[in-house]
């Protein structure tokens, strides 16, 4: 409820600066006519993250692994080279803090049947974006491009599994990312709010040490995908 409280005081808080300043008058003042002709600049973003699983089976399972997704806090830079009047290409590290909460099916107790997953992803996204022609303060885009990511919580070092209540992940998972968002012209800076979805290309679970193990043996393949909404500050 306080992130959602939160959103909600940006969103108004903007909305009420966007009116002050006419950005979506008819005639509005131009700002910043000509930050869009630099070669190269420089941003930051915060923003909101969820992250879930995409789980495929070796054997149709009789009840599916459950993954309940909370929400998670996001920081990061932002690198923008201009190769074109309307293609960019764009850097845009960032650290992502997420947990997912995962129910096995088969198990009478707690402990053996919920895995709490806390994940710290630091993200490396190389992404093309592709925008619309100016319109006075507002300017609409496309972004597309592929990520690496790097979980410094994967427990992927442990000898332990989830017999010892330990789940296990790969450090390092491919994705592509594909979203949309709106560059918005303010007097004194550029504002970018986006919406991304990221998904994982590769198997990132590591199995347990019993190949018939009930929490991973029936598993082909556990993938991540999520969802971005950043606030991006030029």
């Amino acid at each position: 409820m306080k992130k959602l409280i939160c959103i909600l005081f940006l969103i108004l808080s903007f909305q009420s600066h966007s009116q002050s300043k006419g950005i979506f008058a008819k005639d509005p003042i131009i700002n910043l006519e000509n930050f869009d002709k630099q070669r190269v600049y420089y941003g930051y973003f915060l923003g909101f993250n969820t992250y879930d699983f995409k789980i495929d089976y070796i054997n149709t399972p009789t009840t599916d692994i459950i993954v309940k997704s909370n929400t998670g806090f996001s920081v990061g830079v932002v690198g923008d080279l201009r190769l074109h009047e309307y293609i960019n290409l764009r850097f845009e590290p960032g650290l992502y803090y997420s947990q997912k909460n995962l129910t096995f099916p088969g198990f009478a107790k707690a402990l053996d049947r919920e895995r709490e997953v806390r994940s710290t992803f630091i993200d490396f996204p190389l992404l093309l974006k592709f925008s619309s022609k100016r319109i006075g303060n507002v300017r609409p885009y496309l972004v597309g491009g592929v990520s690496a990511t790097l979980n410094l919580a994967s427990n992927s070092k442990s000898l332990d599994d989830n017999a010892q209540q330990r789940f296990r992940v790969k450090p390092w998972t491919q994705n592509y990312e594909i979203g949309f968002g709106i560059d918005l012209y303010l007097e004194y800076f550029k504002f970018s709010p986006s919406i991304r979805g990221v998904f994982g290309l590769n198997d990132e679970l590591i199995r347990d040490n019993n190949p018939d193990s009930p929490w991973t043996g029936n598993i082909a393949s556990m993938k991540s995908r999520g969802v971005f909404i950043n606030f991006t500050f030029h």
